[in-house]
């Protein structure tokens, strides 16, 4: 009798497992929450930039997905599938541009998904969605209304255009850098667009940009900008390392003390290739955010008195005990006079940004509107903060002898829309005339083209520096 209950115990015991077990099992069969639909994109007009449509289920998975799309009172199915095994997440993709006989305008976007539940008489849940969306498959229009015949390499280039209302971005587009347009600058013209962008001192001489303009669709048109390229010569230079600079000047640079127990070679290199990373990266970020209205006003100056001692886009070489260490561009101007003397403003702006920056030491940068931006570098001391309105020949501190620098002087740089730009071409008061003022005046016919004919390169003075 003891043996037959212990039987029957054991047989309770086993089927309440059983029954556990296919509980676990079956739980996300019997499900009743349906299938998630919902769309990579909020916009409620599409086009050429294609979308997908995202469907998932956490539970039973999915077990079947339709699309179709209506217009005009006949439907199209884009996509229909049964999954031989339920699946998690499916993602269709969808590119409007591409249904053949589709006509700009409203369509209904329509998914069905049904899950893997044995609910519903094995049906499993539904889900709906439904969508009106505007097909948009046409570009916006294009109009260069006014550019530069002749192109500083290195420099800077202006133009004018116009575009569509439908236009959502517009601006010069130069390999992976973009210079967006700004509009409501242009005098008597607030339907024209003004652009700057840079020919780059590392972009190579036969590269052309293009004048592109995209609508809330995706959909986007180039034009590609012509000009002749005048060759500005930038040179080479040596620079001999020693061990005094590299012990107080290159090594306090480094936060990292395993970095400092390095060679000196080492050591340099860690601050010239990845602290002037990090010190270029930050200087982009800050000079990627333009403010959309001119703060500027005419011809940039030059530092009262100064000197130049290296000039900008100067490729150096760096060597220790003889032999190669590494290189690095000289992305600006080295000016020097005395030491500890005011650093002025090259013309009015807002100050974007004041504090230590790496390798140029104590730094101030600053807006002047438009994506161009001045920055001024090794400073021994600030006159001003971030926010602060400035005007031309203000000062912004004194200069000093901070951060990768050799002795007391100034490092100035100008860079438009994160890239470094030939500063000479801002002084020069014959180059603004030209290029620029009349274009942001409104003067886009022939004599902007004749003055264009007369902009010529610039060359400046430059001895070795660190």
């Amino acid at each position: 009798m003891k043996k037959a209950v212990a039987v029957v115990a054991v047989l309770l015991v086993l089927v309440l497992l059983a029954v556990l077990a296919g509980g676990i099992l079956f739980r996300p069969r019997l499900e009743s929450d349906p299938p998630q639909i919902s769309l990579s994109t909020n916009a409620d007009t599409v086009g050429a930039t294609p979308f997908a449509i995202i469907v998932g289920d956490a539970g039973a998975g999915l077990k079947s997905v339709s699309v179709t799309l209506s217009q005009g009172g006949s439907d199209q199915t884009l996509a229909s599938e049964v999954f031989a095994q339920p699946v998690a997440e499916q993602r269709i993709p969808v590119a409007l541009s591409k249904v053949p006989g589709l006509k700009e305008g409203p369509v209904t976007l329509r998914v069905v998904a049904r899950d893997a539940s044995i609910r519903n008489w094995l049906a499993g849940n539904e889900a709906k969605f439904e969508k009106t969306l505007t097909v948009d498959i046409t570009p916006p229009t294009l109009e260069l209304v006014a550019d530069d015949r002749y192109v500083n390499f290195g420099g800077v280039g202006a133009i004018v255009y116009k575009v569509s209302a439908d236009t959502a971005k517009s601006g010069v587009k130069f390999g992976d850098r973009f210079y967006p347009g700004f509009p409501a600058v242009i005098q008597d013209h607030p339907d024209h667009y003004f652009a700057l962008f840079a020919h780059a001192y590392d972009v190579p001489a036969d590269a052309r940009p293009s004048l592109i303009a995209t609508d809330k669709a995706g959909n986007t048109r180039e034009m590609r900008l012509a000009y002749e390229l005048k060759n500005v010569k930038y040179k080479k230079s040596t620079i001999a390392l020693t061990d005094n600079f590299l012990q107080n000047k290159v090594a306090p640079l480094l936060d990292d003390v395993a970095s400092k127990q390095g060679t000196p070679k080492e050591i340099f290199v860690a601050v010239n290739k990845r602290l002037r990373k990090v010190n270029e990266d930050k200087i982009a970020e800050i000079t990627t955010k333009a403010t959309p209205s001119i703060l500027w006003n005419g011809a940039f100056v030059q530092l009262t008195n100064s000197k130049v001692e290296a000039n900008f886009a100067d490729l150096r070489t760096y060597t220790y005990n003889g032999e190669a260490a590494d290189t690095a561009y000289h992305l600006g101007y080295d000016l020097s006079v005395t030491k500890n003397v005011p650093v002025e403003a090259a013309n009015s702006g807002t100050v974007a940004f004041a504090g230590p920056l790496g390798i140029y030491g104590n730094t101030v940068i600053l807006d002047h509107g438009l994506g161009l931006f001045t920055l001024y570098g090794h400073l021994n001391s600030f006159d001003v903060k971030v926010g602060d309105s400035v005007t031309k020949r203000q000062p912004l501190g004194k200069t000093g002898e901070t951060g990768l620098a050799a002795g007391d002087h100034l490092h100035y740089g100008v860079y438009l829309d994160g890239v470094a730009v030939l500063p000479v071409e801002w002084w020069d008061p014959k180059w603004i005339e030209d290029n620029v003022q009349p274009k942001l005046a409104g003067h886009t016919g022939t004599e902007t083209a004749v003055a264009q004919q007369a902009a010529k390169p610039h060359k400046a003075n430059k001895k070795r520096s660190r």
